[in-house]
């Protein structure tokens, strides 16, 4: 079984044989829930690649003191991955962070498509987003990775296409593509972007802009997914098909 992870900052200059503090959130998640005792192992991250493991010297509920072990510094993974996803209403749009956290995407974009069911106005925006971020970072945790993904803020279609723009691969969900996205060749794809569209589908105009900056449409297959697990499935099926998956 593999060692529980929580999150501190900064590790980089973190030796073999230091004791490194967590406190407040994560130590009270440490000793309280997940109850961590003197003598247990556990990892720490940076969440930017870095990874101490050590034993639990201190457990209290406002301190855990980690005598490291060990340290290691893992690159960030290639090709990176950005997903511009449609926000979609209620709880849908945390469980799509939740699971493309844990499949590995590097970057989440959330976008104010024409026609996104949810609307960020001013007084939610923010509380939105850190619940984008709070379950990015939780669920990143939870998957053990080195490297936490962003969650940037959010754009209209202009800024989803800035995105599209600066990728070597930009591709766009739609169900009526004449591409299959298995067929995709990703040889020299180091910044691949996946755009997934909201509930009620994208329009020509968000279409057009999107591949005048640059982006293929694309089809998964016959089926009509939500937009909260179509780019879960477009992740893997990309995924599978470079190093990260096969190394």
């Amino acid at each position: 079984m593999s060692l529980p992870v929580h999150l501190v900052d900064p590790l980089a200059d973190v030796r073999v044989g230091d004791v490194v503090e967590v406190i407040g959130a994560e130590a009270h998640h440490a000793v309280a829930v997940r109850r961590l005792r003197p003598g247990e192992q556990v990892q720490l991250t940076d969440g930017r690649g870095t990874r101490a493991t050590g034993a639990v010297a201190t457990a209290d509920r406002r301190l855990l003191e980690v005598q490291v072990g060990s340290v290691q510094h893992e690159e960030r993974p290639t090709p990176t991955l950005t997903v511009v996803q449609a926000i979609p209403k209620g709880e849908r749009g945390e469980l799509a962070v939740e699971v493309l956290t844990e499949i590995g995407v590097d970057v989440i974009v959330p976008w104010a498509a024409s026609r996104s069911v949810t609307v960020w106005r001013a007084e939610r925006r923010e509380k939105a987003l850190a619940r984008w971020r709070s379950t990015a970072r939780e669920a990143a945790k939870q998957a053990r990775r080195s490297w936490f993904p962003e969650v940037l803020e959010p754009v209209a279609t202009s800024g989803a296409a800035q995105v599209v723009e600066a990728a070597d691969l930009a591709v766009v969900l739609h169900e009526s593509a004449d591409e299959a996205l298995a067929d995709l060749d990703l040889t020299d794809a180091q910044r691949i972007v996946l755009v997934v569209g909201p509930e009620g589908g994208l329009t020509e105009g968000e279409i057009e802009e999107l591949a005048g900056h640059g982006a293929r449409s694309v089809r998964l297959g016959q089926e009509v997914l939500r937009t909260s697990t179509a780019g879960v499935a477009a992740c893997a099926a990309l995924l599978s098909q470079t190093p990260r998956w096969r190394s």
